[in-house]
């Protein structure tokens, strides 16, 4: 099974200085790349990888470009396929058409090959031209590199990423309990056993404290050393934000994989929800796209059973004592009483528990139910790292 660990670098100066003409030159050739791609397309010749990654051999030899032949061409390359990847993305129509990479947003470069060197004895890895670089090791694993990616985020921080070929995990030993979850903003999760989940909020908590970083970085002279400085300060917020929220989602997501065998959820239109101008800041910051493709892979993993509602199944309105559908619940109800029996429901609590119903039926009341991680691949293909790359 190909997974991804990712495990924090902490590289030199001179390696800095190396990474830095990496990144600009992977950059170089992705810009390049879509460009070709670009203006052949308009004019009626479309270019593939295997026609780009030939020209760009022969660009890397023009006159004024000798500076692309000191860094390594396996990550120029990489690049050129990571275009293919994105080109391929939007043609299945599972994301927009690729962009240009700019040199003040995250930066990365992707090694394969001889250039990558793993000594597994003495855990020291080793990349042409960067040299051995000092990795916090944070887990264990058993194959060797297949792919290795450096990434500098916009905090000024370096991370590993290793594509390995590692055996599949044991399943974790039967419990026998299902359960259905509703997310949500004012909960993040109720649970269809009665256990619910706060909010921690983690925007709102530092949102304070990020305001004010973000108007002294509005006041400095765009582009001087104070408002470099001033935006890394910035950048060094949100990603303690990323961070918490990632953490508390993972320790979530575990401890439930390891409680039920069968998860219900409700596939969530994350992207018609953040439209709403009025909670688009609160449902991002839920994550509920991140909670869904956390169960997905880790329920592949320890060979649970995650199984999607249909969006459009009347969770909230359906009465779960006889089944009423209501024709209006506004936002602002969170409790209320059956129009048919007079059942006094709770308005998450009564959809989870109809979003496990829906889960255990095969059929029934216009419901689709799918199955473990093959329910994500259509939707997006975007990953976390850490995660199953969906091939065996």
């Amino acid at each position: 099974m190909k997974i991804r660990y990712q495990f924090r670098c902490y590289p030199s100066d001179r390696q800095k200085v190396v990474l830095a003409k990496e990144f600009g030159c992977a950059r170089h050739a992705y810009n390049w790349g879509l460009r070709l791609r670009t203006d052949s397309y308009k004019d009626g010749k479309p270019v593939n990888y295997n026609t780009s990654n030939a020209v760009w051999t022969g660009h890397r030899h023009e006159p004024g470009f000798e500076w692309l032949r000191e860094s390594s061409s396996v990550a120029q390359q990489q690049a050129l396929r990571h275009l293919q990847t994105a080109f391929s993305n939007f043609f299945a129509k599972r994301a927009a058409y690729p962009t240009f990479k700019s040199k003040h947003g995250k930066q990365s470069a992707s090694y394969v090959g001889g250039v990558v060197q793993w000594d597994a004895e003495n855990k020291n890895l080793t990349i042409s031209k960067v040299g051995r670089l000092r990795i916090r090791w944070s887990r264990e694993f058993t194959s060797k590199p297949s792919t290795v990616t450096i990434t500098k985020d916009c905090s000024g921080r370096y991370f590993v990423t290793l594509c390995l070929d590692e055996p599949a995990r044991h399943a974790l030993p039967k419990t026998g309990v299902q359960v259905g979850i509703d997310f949500g903003i004012n909960r993040l999760a109720t649970l269809s056993n009665g256990e619910r989940v706060a909010n921690p909020r983690h925007t709102t908590r530092h949102e304070v404290r990020l305001a004010k970083a973000q108007r002294v970085l509005s006041r400095r002279v765009k582009g001087s050393h104070r408002w470099q400085l001033q935006k890394l300060k910035v950048a060094k917020i949100h990603a303690h934000i990323a961070d918490s929220r990632k953490d508390a989602m993972d320790k979530l997501t575990t401890d439930w994989v390891r409680k039920y065998d069968v998860i219900a959820i409700e596939d969530l239109n994350v992207r018609g929800m953040v439209k709403n101008h009025n909670l688009a800041k609160h449902i991002s910051c839920a994550s509920f796209g991140m909670f869904r493709r956390m169960l997905e892979y880790k329920c592949a993993w320890y060979g649970r059973e995650l199984r999607v509602a249909d969006r459009f199944y009347p969770s909230s309105k359906r009465c779960f004592s006889c089944g009423h559908i209501h024709a209006k619940l506004g936002l602002e109800v969170r409790e209320f009483d059956c129009e048919n029996c007079g059942e006094h429901l709770d308005r998450d609590q009564n959809a989870s528990k109809n979003i496990l119903a829906a889960g255990q039926a095969v059929t029934g009341r216009g419901e689709h139910v799918s199955h473990g991680r093959a329910s994500a691949l259509p939707r997006s293909a975007r990953r976390n790292v850490n995660q199953p790359a969906l091939v065996k």
